[in-house]
């Protein structure tokens, strides 16, 4: 006589709205926003499309929302990274990996947002910005600290450089799979490094 199967564990809303955002995002990485239907989405997730519907508005509802996830996923990470750095040096590298393992870990539905149009919700581009001032207000808060000398335009300049260049070479990588992640932070370090320099105090390299 075989044991009764035991009954599922129902999914709590938390749960399930964080898994139809991992497959939303999986999916709109694969074919782009356009080409991506709540169909699809919703059968792979294993739900109703009416529950698409409920939890997010449409389909540009749901795109924001995985944005929107994002920019807190990469200011968590971002932020464990380097706290507890006492140099510069290891904030830039610890700051650097963390940014690219992030991107790495997302990185087709990266590429399908750094393509400007994409064909996106209008809201798009507002969130994604959002995105680069968080960053941004993050990394002028570290120079502010290690680079006290530093006048504020050099700061904001010096910010905006180094949130460009990241993405830029978060681009790169997509196609260049052989560039390690530790390869990748170690060009931006020594970039930002060099560039950043003459403001840092003087410590042993």
């Amino acid at each position: 006589m075989s044991a009764a199967t035991p009954p599922r564990r129902r999914m709590s809303r938390a749960e399930r709205e964080r898994q139809m955002l991992d497959v939303a995002e999986e999916i709109f990485g694969e074919r782009g926003y356009r080409a991506t239907s709540m169909d699809e989405i919703a059968e792979r997730c294993g739900v109703s499309k009416p529950m698409l519907y409920e939890y997010f508005g449409s389909k540009d509802g749901l795109l924001l929302a995985c944005v929107s996830r994002s920019q807190a996923e990469l200011h968590e990470v971002t932020q464990k990274a380097i706290a507890g750095a006492t140099t510069p040096q290891d904030v830039l590298w610890r700051g650097m990996v963390a940014y690219f393992s992030f991107i790495d870990s997302h990185s087709r539905s990266f590429a399908m947002l750094a393509q400007q149009p994409f064909g996106g919700p209008p809201e798009t581009p507002e969130a994604i910005e959002g995105i680069r001032r968080q960053q941004t207000a993050l990394i002028a808060g570290v120079l502010a600290t290690f680079a006290a000398d530093a006048p504020a335009d050099a700061v904001e300049a010096y910010t905006e450089i180094i949130i460009g260049a990241s993405e830029r070479l978060s681009l790169w990588r997509t196609r260049r799979p052989d560039v390690t992640v530790e390869e990748t932070a170690r060009y931006m370090t020594d970039f930002c490094w060099n560039g950043l320099s003459p403001y840092l105090r003087e410590l042993d390299i």
